[in-house]
């Protein structure tokens, strides 16, 4: 067992912060403060550190219940919008998502399509207080006799909407090329021939799990930043992979942890829940997270001290590698180079695109940092840390 010279526990922050004294900072702050008082004398008067990022996150949606009707109905089929939901859950309950595209869509019939419409716009007009048109049929039964129901719903009249994302907050990802000889439309955007681009996706070092690499403070019941509001980390998420090549100071170097989260929509944003269509690809939802990480230890204030220059992704081969399954890596970079708009590849220098906003990744931190400073957001502690 570890021997640390400073221990606190969730309930003395919690104090804290309920007493107006305690000490927060965001993820790029506190790199500065460990380069000049090291860790053991930052971690004593620190107590909060936040974390940001506000990016495209596919697997993203949420469950509805949009009240019953008279006669009552159970729902077999929902449309919002003309976005078809899953309503295979209850009588009047559904599920959107932020992937799915209007059902009069071409799709990429008429190549690249622009997928104008889908599952993630309808949640960023619902979070707006936009009315949306809701059909429903079903079959008929003893219980739910009505077949057929039409009505317009907005986040006010229903009675209750959860935004539920089984996997978001990705633990580093690829930067993205494209080797072959013609243009792609992939997740990962436009990707020109010859590796004319590099894109990428994540706010480096102010991105959640870079600061928590072995997510020794984040687990079911997480209190977070979700959406403009407070929300939970629920699970890990789907396709959570933390047993990957890490750095000496534990930065994974592909692909590896990730979030299952959950928050009440009525009080979310849609200046941080914002329908994308992703040209060529499809619908998506860029998603604002952020997660503040206790200083428990020196051990834990060390991990949030990361910088991007210790922060890499590999590069992959989205046009003929990636398809067919294969993760061949075409070297290795940093999220300072990537940050720099170029990054070296064959003896050239290729432009790199950002799909996440490192400008909103900041601002999450900095209002995560103001309502825990000023009391309105308490720590969650977890009932259990995420597998490792």
């Amino acid at each position: 067992m570890k021997k640390y010279r400073i221990k606190k526990t969730f309930q003395e922050i919690n104090s804290k912060i309920k007493s107006g004294e305690v000490v927060v900072v965001t993820a790029e702050e506190i790199t500065d403060i460990v380069k000049e008082n090291g860790p053991v004398e930052a971690a004593k008067h620190v107590d909060v550190v936040t974390t940001g990022t506000f990016a495209p996150m596919c697997s993203s949606g949420a469950f509805l219940n949009f009240g019953h009707s008279v006669p009552t109905l159970k729902a077999s089929k929902v449309w919002l919008n003309k976005v078809p939901a899953y309503a295979g859950v209850a009588a009047v309950d559904c599920y959107i998502g932020a992937t799915e595209p209007h059902e009069d869509d071409p799709l990429n019939k008429v190549y690249p399509g622009e997928f104008n419409y889908g599952g993630g716009h309808v949640i960023q007009d619902l979070v707006a207080g936009k009315k949306i048109q809701l059909k429903a049929v079903a079959y008929g039964t003893d219980c739910y006799p009505n077949r057929m129901f039409e009505k317009e719903i907005s986040l006010r009249t229903i009675p209750n909407a959860t935004l539920c994302n089984p996997r978001n907050g990705y633990q580093n990802y690829n930067c993205a090329i494209n080797l072959t000889n013609k243009t792609i439309y992939t997740y990962m955007g436009v990707l020109k021939p010859k590796a004319g681009n590099a894109n990428y996706c994540s706010a480096g070092q102010l991105s959640p799990l870079f600061n928590d690499p072995y997510y020794k403070t984040i687990g079911l019941g997480t209190r977070i930043f979700l959406g403009g509001g407070q929300g939970y980390v629920t699970w890990h998420g789907t396709q959570h992979k933390p047993r990957v090549k890490r750095t000496k100071k534990g930065m994974p170097l592909t692909p590896a942890g990730t979030l299952w989260v959950m928050g009440d929509m009525k009080k979310m944003s849609s200046k941080w829940l914002v329908g994308l269509s992703i040209l060529g690809y499809g619908c998506s939802l860029a998603v604002g997270l952020g997660i503040p990480i206790p200083i428990l230890n020196e051990e834990i204030l060390q991990y949030t001290a990361v910088s991007d220059e210790e922060i890499f992704t590999q590069i992959i081969d989205y046009g003929n590698d990636y398809p067919n399954g294969n993760s061949k890596s075409y070297g290795q970079v940093s999220y300072a180079q990537l940050k720099s708009g170029y990054i070296p590849f064959r003896g050239e220098k290729i432009p790199t695109v950002p799909l996440s906003s490192l400008v909103k990744a900041r601002e999450i931190a900095e209002i995560l940092k103001q309502w825990i400073s000023n009391g309105k957001f308490l720590l969650g502690e977890p009932q259990f840390t995420l597998p490792t």
